[in-house]
């Protein structure tokens, strides 16, 4: 075992009270498949965007990664904002590659897929990563739920169940999908992380929902939450990207 790997185990081994990966920045975007609202596909679009937030790590939705008719756009974000990319493909066939994605400038050291689809409702699911930050673990798991309110209650219920809080420090990201305010699935995702800020988001040139959030465990990291609402990200895609600094 080299010093940094034993120097990892210990961190680890000393609980999450005094795991510190902070400070970070980190970011949700739901890129739509990379289709402005000008009806326009454009992967350097959204990486002019991404490079605009400069998040040390972002969850990504609705990502392209290469089919018979759509460019990989993963591909292209990354060769355009020199992230490291994880894919977590929700439908995945020779004639589709789609999903969510997490890009970051820390080294991945584990990965896992929860498949968290629904009935006959398009295949939903969540990435679910463990990222070396400042020599210390973060678990950031990314998802995308569904659009009815019982598949969403399912998904979060399955979510909640496959990870704890307590082993190290969490950010769970992602657009949700839930447009009412006090449904089961936020009273939940409440209960375990606490309340957190929920800027609106949706549509990006006129926001009035808040589709997209971020929540952390420890809460008391989390500093600032926002939506990035500029000229560029309000044209990028149909959602906002939110974004949160979380500090020592």
């Amino acid at each position: 075992m080299n010093v940094k790997a034993e120097q990892l185990e210990m961190n680890l081994a000393e609980g999450s009270a005094s795991s510190s990966p902070w400070p970070l920045t980190i970011a949700t975007y739901n890129i739509h498949g990379a289709v402005g609202s000008d009806r326009r596909r454009s992967a350097q679009r959204v990486a002019a965007v991404l490079r605009q937030i400069d998040a040390d790590v972002v969850a990504l939705q609705e990502v392209p990664m290469g089919d018979e008719h759509i460019p990989d756009i993963l591909s292209a974000i990354t060769d355009l904002t020199g992230y490291q990319a994880v894919a977590g493909p929700t439908i995945d066939h020779q004639h589709r590659r789609y999903g969510n994605a997490v890009l970051t400038r820390h080294p991945i050291r584990a990965v896992r897929n929860v498949d968290l689809s629904f009935g006959s409702s398009e295949p939903r699911g969540a990435l679910d990563a463990d990222i070396e930050c400042h020599g210390h673990l973060l678990r950031v798991v990314a998802t995308h739920l569904g659009l009815r309110p019982a598949e969403r209650r399912n998904q979060v219920k399955r979510l909640l169940e496959t990870f704890d809080t307590d082993t190290m420090p969490v950010v769970l990201l992602g657009d949700l999908n839930e447009w009412f305010v006090w449904g089961r699935p936020l009273r939940w995702l409440t209960t375990r992380f606490q309340k957190t800020p929920s800027p609106l988001t949706f549509p990006s040139l006129r926001p009035v929902f808040a589709l997209d959030r971020i929540w952390l465990h420890p809460r008391e990291r989390l500093v600032r939450v926002w939506a990035h609402n500029t000229r560029l990200a309000r044209q990028a895609s149909d959602h906002l990207p939110l974004v949160a600094h979380i500090g020592r």
